[in-house]
């Protein structure tokens, strides 16, 4: 995965504290991460996104993990961890024996639990595994864009409004990472049209475009401004 890119985990576990404490650990270090309380919700979110990894728990009331288990590694693509109270050698190896990557009992330490999410991305990543949905993402900020669906999402996986114009110029900055372009060519790019004298548009939109995605919108690290020249982005991981 390139450093723009932000793999996206699906949480899904019926336990909403320990959902929301994952949650917020992983968005933490980098990651795009949505919560499923059970395979139905799980498979409408893999519906609206691609999935990178699945964290999921064995025991859950009605469809239980290792049944999703099978059916998610039937897509191939994604990474599965288990999550499990269960400690017998034997709910382990089934785990395992379903498709699943790798097995944490509970209660388990967080810093744990990223180290094993690293190790799994990076075989797939080693393995040249796409998500579950073949969907493409890239990482402007505190945002997730997909240039598939055209939608623009924050790290924990809700949707952020764009216009198509401003989809646009996502677009060409996702395609020309830490390259400046000018206020002409990113017309002529993202729009297809010339600049006229006096043409503030591009300006306009990369304000507004850095109010969504940016931290700090006065101090943007995503979206950069080249004095004189025009602008830039930086992917996440190579700010300055």
């Amino acid at each position: 995965m390139s450093s723009a890119s932000a793999p996206h985990i699906v949480v899904v576990d019926d336990e909403a504290d320990l959902c929301e404490a994952v949650r917020e650990y992983l968005v933490d270090h980098g990651y795009a991460v949505s919560v499923a309380n059970g395979g139905a919700a799980l498979r409408a979110t893999m519906a609206e996104r691609p999935v990178d990894l699945v964290l999921l728990d064995v025991n859950m009331p009605g469809e239980d993990g290792l049944a999703i288990a099978r059916q998610l590694r039937s897509l191939g693509g994604l990474g599965i961890i288990m999550l499990t109270a269960r400690r017998e050698a034997v709910d382990r190896v089934v785990g395992l024996e379903v498709g699943a990557d790798d097995y944490v009992a509970k209660p388990f330490d967080l810093r744990e639990l990223l180290a094993r999410v690293r190790a799994v991305l990076r075989r797939a990543a080693r393995a040249e595994r796409p998500p579950a949905t073949m969907g493409r993402e890239v990482r402007f900020g505190r945002c997730v864009l997909n240039l598939d669906r055209r939608r623009l999402y924050d790290l924990r996986g809700r949707e952020v409004p764009i216009t198509a114009m401003e989809f646009d110029l996502l677009r060409v900055f996702a395609e020309n990472p830490d390259r400046v372009l000018t206020r002409d060519r990113l017309l002529d790019l993202a729009h297809n049209m010339e600049m006229t004298p006096f043409d503030r548009s591009i300006d306009m939109r990369i304000g507004r475009l850095r109010r969504k995605i940016e931290t700090d919108p006065k101090l943007p690290q995503t979206l950069k401004t080249v004095r004189g020249a025009g602008y830039v982005f930086v992917p996440a991981g190579l700010h300055g």
